[in-house]
This record gives structure tokens, C-alpha cells and sequence, in this order.
């Protein structure tokens, strides 16, 4: 089967010259712990310590690059230790695997600094309708703003991929689901949606859309990238986040595979 197929990265590179990292949160680091031979000189580099090989010590944020939201992220009474935790740990790997269902928002520009234009259930509804059924939980909606392709650069550049909109609010948002679109998805019976912007929430105010999907037992992927080179449908989805112990989520690897 999977020789009949191709295989697409949907998934951010991660660097300290990429704006990885929510602002605020704990940006990425790194440092060179075990080099391939001994070292003279170099502060980040700790020589041949333990034998010849290349190996780095990181420290990063949960919600770094392409991540997943658990339901633990927002809801307390899903959080570590509670009788219905869903934490990142805990989440069954199936959830994050289905029919991609791609809904195009490239045309939605904000005109506000720091507001995010919306993606309101019609935008669902269209897709049904060239589809010619409803979705189901068995499909993986994603969110195509290519808000990656425009902003997700190094340097000063990549200060327009959120710190602009977030903390200088000297440019509009990225698209965004309203909480109305969400509640359609969730009456569909899809468990898993995901956006190729920062957040699945609008800017001037995530915590809403999170509570309503994330509230009613979803995962949210974001920080997607390349959504331009899926179709509308016929693409298997799949994402594999890290298995962190009482986590809000975490970071992993999306890809889709197409026939070839």
C-alpha cells in the first residue's frame, strides 16, 4: 500500500532563528553535549566526553513548532492527576490519523493589528458540499491560511509570524475558526483539526475556540506547514507527537501521505 503513496512533510522546521516558540514561552536552545573528537576550544561544545559521536542537550516549550493541544492544555478537570485526565500522554495515537479535509482560508486577510479574520462554519459547510457529504470522525480537518509560507522566517523577519501581532499588535492576526465553526466540527464527530498558523485560536483571543473544542474532547494541531501541497480531500493525515508523561501536548512530526 504505502509504496503506491508519497510521502508530504506538513511539519515546521525548528531553530533559535526561527520564530518556534509562542512569545513569552521558553524559547528553544540547544547545546552541543558529546562532539565526534576532543575539543579545545568552543563554549558550547563539551568535547569527546563519553566516545566519538554528535549528540545535542535541548531545552523547548510543549507547544513548540508543529504541536498538538491536549485537552489538558485548557480544561483543568483534564489536567495531571484528575479522575478523567486527558493529558498528552494519554492520548490514543489513532486520533491523530484520518482523511485530511483541507479548508482553504488563503483569502481571508485581517485589517486590524492584532485581530484575526474568522472561519466561520460556512467555510465548512462548502467543503461538505463539494465533498457531497458531512465529515465524520474518521477525517482530520485542516486549516490553510499559509500563514507558514508568508511569515515563518529567520531573523527580524519571522517577528511577523506572532510577536508583531501578539505583543506589538502592528499587524492583523492569522485566520482563525470562529467558535461556531469549531461546535460544527464537534457535532460532526471530528476529533482532530489542525491550522498552519500559530494558533487554532484568533489573536486577539484564543481561549474560547480552545475551551469549545478542546472542552469537548478534540486535539488541536498547530503550527502546521506546506497545507498548499495537500488537495482537498484524499490525503491520509498523520501526526506522532512525543509521549511526554502529564503533558499539555507536545511537538511531533505531521506528514500525509498522497498516491503517487
Amino acid at each position: 500500500m504505502f509504496k503506491l503513496r508519497r510521502v508530504v512533510d506538513l511539519t515546521l522546521l525548528i531553530d533559535e532563528q526561527l520564530p518556534a516558540t509562542w512569545p513569552g514561552h521558553m524559547p528553544f536552545m540547544r547545546r552541543t553535549w558529546n562532539w565526534y573528537e576532543a575539543m579545545t576550544c568552543g563554549p558550547e561544545v563539551n568535547g569527546s566526553i563519553n566516545g566519538p559521536y554528535f549528540t545535542e542537550a535541548l531545552v523547548m516549550d510543549e507547544h513548540i513548532g508543529t504541536h498538538f493541544d491536549a485537552p489538558a492544555h485548557v480544561v483543568p478537570e483534564r489536567g495531571p492527576g484528575q479522575p478523567n485526565a486527558m493529558t498528552g500522554d494519554l492520548i490514543d495515537p489513532a486520533v491523530f490519523c484520518g482523511e485530511a479535509i483541507v479548508i482553504n482560508a488563503t483569502g481571508l486577510h485581517g485589517t486590524r493589528g492584532g485581530v484575526s479574520p474568522l472561519i466561520e462554519a460556512a467555510a465548512i459547510l462548502d467543503v461538505e458540499a463539494r465533498l457531497g457529504r458531512q465529515l465524520t470522525a474518521d477525517d482530520v480537518v485542516l486549516f490553510r491560511s499559509d500563514w507558514d509560507v508568508r511569515f515563518y522566517k529567520t531573523g527580524p523577519a519571522g517577528s511577523a509570524y506572532a510577536q508583531d501581532v501578539l505583543v506589538g499588535g502592528t499587524a492583523p492576526g492569522w485566520p482563525a475558526p470562529s467558535v461556531e465553526a469549531v461546535e460544527l466540527l464537534i457535532k460532526r464527530g471530528v476529533r482532530c483539526a489542525g491550522t498552519d498558523a500559530p494558533s487554532m485560536g484568533p489573536s486577539e483571543g484564543g481561549a474560547p475556540v480552545h475551551v469549545a473544542g478542546l472542552g469537548a474532547g478534540m486535539v488541536f494541531i498547530e503550527g502546521l506547514a506546506n497545507l498548499a501541497a495537500l488537495p482537498v480531500s484524499g490525503g491520509h493525515f498523520q501526526f506522532l507527537p512525543l509521549k511526554i508523561a502529564r503533558s499539555s501536548g507536545g511537538p511531533g512530526r505531521a506528514i500525509a501521505w498522497l498516491r503517487a
